[in-house]
């Protein structure tokens, strides 16, 4: 937002009496007491103050200055917060649902596990500040301003729905956001971290993801229509068949080729089984990190501790495998057969088991020897069971935080003394399951059949 002659507005400083004066007023308005008057703050200088906790729903903040403004946990819902300045802001943890944010300036912002489902992140119109404070679009030409989003922290924020078509969101973190059917049409992504991110049903029509990093990224059914993702890092990228197919992925980083040493699979997973009978003196560790072994038969296998990181194994057979310590972090394991599997310590960080058929499988501890005994819990931290079978799965003290197991058959299954802050449980067959000293904290489980109370 800028003067006619282009000047930064002349926003006047706001005094923390003022602010609670306002902000007193506002909570009388939201609860509809007489006396009550929503929050206008449009024009005002409140930077560097601290905002958190505040319930600010449906206040004017349109063309605000809060460089630095500390809004951590804030309710900002339908917000408006058009064309203001939020450099450097905190808003971690923030709910922005339905805020206007319009041609805001976020670059250097902190947004980390905020809500912004459904805001408005598009351009907006530069605007002419009338002597009398009134905010009018400028008469004589519409001249666009983007938003600004650029070197800013969003690592797991909500942002489904959201309109951030044209928006600058170079550099920036978005680290496992959810961006389901979000609009980033003609978004500049260039450099961005999207590791991760759900960004399934999204509209990437013409954004840049040059040099873009989307390992684990889940891309299904997303509209790739005249995408760029040269340089882009797509080791590990989830995509259904429609989607790939429509995708320009000239000059992308994909999948790595076996066999660069002159080794094919059978040698690599021979001499990696001798590495590991040796304790690491013969052979050599099998490291498959980004390579395509979908629908291959690793039926047995000796996997212990490989290096299988954003490894393809979609429709794999890894039924019975021994993959104690293996690191298969950010994996596509999709409607592979790990019935009866050893995962015992395994990493399956951000790994992506939707389908897959996991039933009898051990995901529990290792016992690993240093300078004394101690339990290696597997690593399940958002990992996504989507709809798999882990019927009688052995998962004592996984760390399953942020794990999705929505529609996952978990009947039988032990899950006793895993760790399940903020899994998300919905629509879960949970007939027998174990669940004793688990940590259920914030766990969804709306809809979980069998699960017993707690």
């Amino acid at each position: 937002m800028t003067q006619v002659m282009g000047q930064e507005p002349n926003r006047s400083r706001i005094s923390a009496a003022e602010l609670q004066a306002i902000v007193g007023r506002h909570q009388a308005f939201l609860r509809g007491q007489a006396g009550g008057m929503r929050a206008m703050l449009k024009l005002r200088d409140l930077s560097h103050m601290d905002l958190s906790g505040l319930d600010l729903t449906d206040a004017d903040l349109s063309g605000a200055k809060l460089f630095g403004t500390r809004l951590t946990r804030a309710n900002l819902r339908q917000a408006n917060f058009y064309a203001a300045d939020l450099r450097l802001a905190n808003l971690e943890g923030a709910d922005l649902r339905k805020a206007d944010l319009r041609g805001a300036c976020l670059r250097g912002a902190v947004l980390s596990e905020a809500v912004l489902a459904d805001c408005d992140l598009r351009d907006g119109t530069i605007m002419h500040v009338r002597a009398n404070g009134d905010v009018t679009p400028h008469e004589f030409e519409a001249i666009q301003v983007s938003t600004e989003m650029s070197v800013a922290t969003i690592r797991a924020a909500d942002l489904s729905r959201a309109r951030v078509s044209n928006a600058f969101i170079m550099q920036t973190d978005l680290t496992d956001a959810i961006l389901r059917g979000t609009k980033f049409i003609r978004a500049n992504l260039t450099n961005s971290n999207l590791t991760g991110c759900d960004l399934q049903g999204a509209d990437l029509r013409e954004a840049n993801l040059s040099g873009a990093k989307l390992n684990g990224a889940n891309l299904s059914g997303a509209d790739l229509g005249a995408t760029r993702f040269m340089s882009a890092d797509l080791i590990g990228v989830i995509m259904d068949d429609a989607t790939r197919a429509v995708a320009n992925l000239t000059g992308a980083v994909t999948c790595r080729t076996l066999g660069e040493d002159g080794r094919d699979l059978n040698r690599m997973l021979d001499d990696h089984r001798q590495w590991v009978d040796s304790q690491g003196k013969q052979g050599v560790r099998a490291d498959l990190s980004g390579v395509d072994l979908a629908g291959q038969d690793l039926s047995g296998r000796t996997l212990s501790a490989a290096l299988m990181h954003c490894t393809m194994l979609r429709g794999a057979n890894l039924s019975g495998a021994i993959l104690p310590m293996a690191d298969l972090s950010l994996a596509d394991l999709r409607d592979a057969d790990l019935t009866g599997a050893d995962l015992r310590g395994a990493s399956l960080e951000r790994t992506t088991l939707t389908g897959a058929r996991m039933a009898g499988a051990e995901i529990g501890p290792v016992q690993i020897q240093s300078n004394q005994t101690r339990l290696w819990s597997a690593n399940l931290l958002r990992a996504r069971f989507d709809g798999a079978d882990l019927t009688g799965a052995d998962m004592q003290r996984a760390v399953m935080t942020q794990a999705s197991l929505t529609g996952a058959n978990l009947s039988g299954a032990n899950l006793s003394g895993a760790s399940m802050v903020n899994a998300d449980l919905s629509g879960a067959r949970c007939e027998g399951i174990n669940l004793t000293d688990a940590d259920l904290t914030d766990a969804r489980t709306l809809g979980a059949i069998g699960l017993p109370r707690r």
